[in-house]
């Protein structure tokens, strides 16, 4: 049985089922889209640690897939999210083409994340590009233009870290994993220029301050489905790229990821729109996830990667509710909103278990996995500039991020649910969709109460001092003090805020700049290139219209250039005197020309 697992890869399923989920009517093709993920999630179950399938790809050594303890925690959350989001496809009426996208969008993931190499790798962090495209195209309107502006980003980005793969390879000789068989000796990118390429490039996918500004603009644009994948898989195969390029760890990328918390839930509480709020929190959370890589060792990988397990879970159940209630109401501005919990209570209640799991509150499962990330940045990383007290900075930096997710997610739920009164009636979430969402938030409880179930599913036992330094215990009472401490400031903070937040229009990002720039710029240059060619042309045209003239009748060109009258008795002389001048200087110009 496991020989024949390791054998049939997810991706290999998941691709052909993609297709034939887009050709299928919409019943059978999504009960197949639902069904094949969920059996992917069994056969990462299953297949045994080590598993790997070795091969020549484009000519050179590759492992095709890889199954450790990193890839089979990922491939556990992406299989369970992908059956979930598929089932809310149905039920959100969304078409089978696409969710033959949004599939084939799991499958690239898929095939990212157990590679064992980095060209395999590449290949499909390059497809995952593509068919993530494809699935805000789908969707036409504001979405289109959105979607190149995707596109160009994530292709700058791939060329980064293609640019770094390269230099690896030069440097080592291979392109496969250390932790695979005849890998190289030191693993991850290579230091120097290369990491700083990896570093960029890996750091548009999941969010870099500067090179975030993607996500707010793309992922409020397509179905309301759509984004429930389009959530999960990009930025989280970005954490699992950093954690490939960096095991060890580097002190910038873990205050990159300190400074995303902050900046993301910032920039969240200015928002209005439902999905772009939400989109800048998952800037902000995977910030924490990139601060676990950059700390290194194995409380922070560990805290990193529980971190990428609840945010996916808690990210796409905020997602889902979020969508049912454009869904009903067709409206996505929080402004337009108010009262809904007494229309929709099942929403509600899955928003506000998704909401205090997002923001870290006990029993949820981000109060656990963002607890390790924090316990790591005190106990394993430098106190750095700017420490307070007993918190180093970047610790102080992940807990005024824990402020600023209560702030926002009290926005949230206050203006969308439970302030004032939504005028008329609006149906709750169908049937369906109640399931998917009161499964992950079931999941959301089940893995903050029984925190060692998580552990369990983790690379690393943070609860064995032979495996980290500083063993982890999730429910001290200096632990839940610290959740509910950010709990209340976060509810004092929205407090003083609510009313300059309530007057507060679109806060500029980034793309405010460099999208003018870049249009500007390009338009700029494209006039620029056919105005060149154009005078180029008037040049050349003139030219030939000189030369022409002086083969057919010099006696006039010379006469039209000195202004001489034809009909002037001297004019045969002069013109010819003339001629010959012209043609002993083309005749000396072109030998200068031609002497070495």
């Amino acid at each position: 049985m496991a020989e024949f697992l390791t054998l049939v890869p997810p991706v290999a399923v998941l691709l052909p089922v993609a297709i034939l989920v887009a050709l299928l009517p919409r019943r059978s093709g999504h009960a197949l889209g639902a069904l094949v993920p969920t059996l992917a999630v069994g056969w990462v179950w299953f297949v045994p640690t080590g598993a790997h399938f070795q091969t020549t790809f484009l000519g050179f050594e590759a492992v095709l897939f890889n199954v450790d303890d990193f890839s089979r925690l990922m491939g556990l959350i992406f299989g369970l999210i992908a059956a979930v989001a598929v089932l809310y496809s149905y039920a959100s009426d969304a078409d089978t083409t696409q969710t033959g996208f949004a599939l084939s969008y799991v499958a690239t993931s898929f095939g990212a994340v157990f590679a064992g190499d980095w060209l395999s790798m590449l290949f499909f962090w390059e497809l995952m590009a593509v068919t993530s495209t494809l699935l805000v195209w789908h969707y036409g309107g504001k979405a289109v233009r959105a979607g190149f502006r995707y596109a160009l980003l994530h292709g700058i980005g791939g060329t980064l870290l293609m640019a770094a793969i390269l230099q690896t390879y030069v440097a080592k000789g291979t392109f496969l994993f250390a932790s695979v068989p005849n890998g190289p000796e030191t693993a991850g990118i290579t230091a120097g220029l290369p990491a700083a390429l990896a570093a960029i490039g890996i750091g548009v996918n999941v969010g870099f301050i500067g090179l975030h500004a993607w996500l707010p603009d793309t992922y409020p644009r397509p179905h309301v489905a759509a984004s429930v994948f389009l959530c999960v898989f990009t930025t989280k195969t970005g954490v699992y790229g950093m954690y490939r390029a960096f095991p060890e760890g580097n002190v910038a990328i873990a205050y990159m990821g300190g400074g995303m918390a902050v900046f993301g839930a910032m920039f969240a509480l200015f928002q209005n729109d439902m999905r772009r709020l939400l989109s800048y929190h998952i800037q902000s959370q995977v910030g924490y996830m990139i601060a676990g890589v950059g700390i290194g060792g194995a409380l922070g990988q560990a805290g990193a990667f529980a971190h990428v397990f609840n945010h996916i879970l808690y990210k796409g159940l905020l997602f889902m509710t979020a969508g049912v209630v454009i869904y009903r109401t067709g409206e996505q501005s929080l402004k337009k909103l108010g009262g809904l919990w007494r229309e929709m209570p099942i929403t509600a209640g899955a928003f506000s278990v998704a909401a205090l799991s997002i923001a870290g509150f006990p029993y949820f499962n981000g109060f656990v996995s963002k607890g390790i990330v924090i316990s790591a940045s005190h106990y394993h990383f430098s106190k750095g500039p700017l420490p307070i007290g007993e918190f180093y900075t970047l610790e102080w930096l992940l807990l005024l991020g824990g402020v600023g997710t209560f702030m926002s997610f009290i926005k949230f739920g206050y203006y969308a649910f439970f302030h004032g009164e939504y005028e008329g009636s609006v149906p709750d979430a169908n049937r369906l969709q109640s399931v998917a969402m009161l499964t992950v938030a079931a999941l959301c409880v089940f893995y903050g109460v029984f925190d060692h179930a998580l552990f369990s599913l983790l690379p690393f036992d943070v609860t064995d001092g032979d495996v980290v330094s500083h063993v982890y215990e999730t429910y001290t009472i200096p632990h839940v003090v610290e959740g509910v401490a950010l709990a209340v400031l976060g509810l004092l903070g929205f407090a003083v805020t609510k009313k300059p937040l309530s007057k507060l229009g679109r806060v500029p990002d980034v793309d405010s700049l460099y999208n003018p720039a870049v249009f500007y710029g390009t338009r700029a240059l494209v006039v620029g290139v056919t105005e060149l060619y154009a005078a180029v042309d008037r040049a050349v045209v003139g030219a030939t219209r000189v030369l022409t003239a002086a083969v057919t009748d010099p006696n006039a060109l010379y006469g039209r250039v000195v202004g001489v009258d034809e009909d002037d008795p001297a004019y045969p002389l002069r013109a010819g005197i003339g001629f010959s001048i012209l043609v002993l200087a083309v005749f000396v110009t072109v030998a200068l020309l031609l002497l070495p």
